[in-house]
């Protein structure tokens, strides 16, 4: 448990990960300090010393990471860079120094040939570079820092960031306009407000090692968007059910990444979490929005 002083350091302020952090954080009351790219590159080992050293924090939350799957096919140095190195560095000084370390990786670790949710017990196969970087990183911090709270995820989704598969469904609907989405790819979404408070239960109760995050339930991207069109009160046949082939990425997907866990159920359904999404999106939209939401 942190001194009532000792602050969580948050990399990776600016992307969806690092703001919802720095919410929960406001919320819960607990100190925070967040850096962005430009205030910390966390594959920098100089950069990184200096900053523990200066803010003297109790944990330290990577959630900074290249996240653009299908232009680290053509782009894999950086990827690797950014995914592999950068939680790399972090390991090796927070062992140096003695912070916890949270750090994120991802479903896409998984070649999906397995007809069962993948466990964190269960054996990785990455299908392209990046989730090859993010396997790679999970090996390398846990190398360096054997108590580090590694938390593979999938899917996100909240009213918190614009930029997920569920905004972009429910904005297409509300258009007027047809949803493509693959048919033929299962995933388990992540409502994010769940994801960063439930990994932040386990950095405050001192848990390492490999955790699988992710809602209740196996959905298609397609089912996933019909499902959202549908408690929204929108007309689900805008959703275009498409072969994954059909949509051209240059990173090849598993068939299925569904997230189980030896450890139980963490998190509430799916549904649950759109539920709450449409709730955050109603608020924010209303003519007074709360400062803070919570999910």
């Amino acid at each position: 448990m942190p001194s009532s002083s000792a602050p969580l350091l948050i990399a990776g302020a600016s992307g969806t990960l690092g703001r919802a952090f720095q919410l929960v954080c406001r919320i819960r009351g607990l100190p925070a300090v967040a850096l962005d790219r430009a205030a910390l590159d966390i594959a920098d080992a100089g950069a990184v010393a200096r900053a523990l050293r200066a803010h003297a924090p109790w944990a330290v939350v990577n959630a900074a990471g290249y996240v653009r799957v299908d232009a680290a096919e053509a782009d894999a140095a950086r990827c690797c860079h950014e995914n592999t190195t950068g939680p790399a560095v972090l390991a090796a000084a927070c062992a140096a120094q003695g912070p916890q370390l949270l750090t994120f990786s991802s479903d896409l670790v998984f070649d999906g040939r397995q007809a069962a949710p993948y466990r964190e017990d269960d054996p990785a196969c990455p299908l392209g570079v990046y989730g090859r970087s993010k396997l790679r990183a999970e090996e390398a911090v846990l190398a360096r820092l054997p108590a580090a709270l590694v938390v593979r995820t999938s899917a996100f989704f909240s009213a918190w960031d614009a930029h997920n598969f569920v905004a972009h469904a429910l904005g297409a609907a509300r258009r007027g306009e047809p949803f493509a989405a693959a048919d033929d790819l299962f995933v388990t979404p992540t409502y994010v407000p769940d994801l960063v408070n439930t990994a932040l239960d386990l950095l405050l109760d001192g848990a390492g090692g490999r955790w699988h995050l992710a809602n209740q339930g196996t959905y298609s991207w397609a089912e996933l968007a019909r499902l959202a069109l549908g408690l929204a009160g929108l007309d689900a046949a805008a959703v275009v059910p498409r072969p994954a082939a059909a949509f051209g990425w240059a990173a090849r997907r598993p068939r299925q990444s569904a997230l189980a866990s030896v450890h139980g159920a963490l998190l509430p359904s799916v549904e649950s979490g759109l539920q709450r999404h449409l709730r955050d999106e109603q608020l924010l939209q209303s003519a007074h929005p709360p400062a803070i939401l919570v999910g």
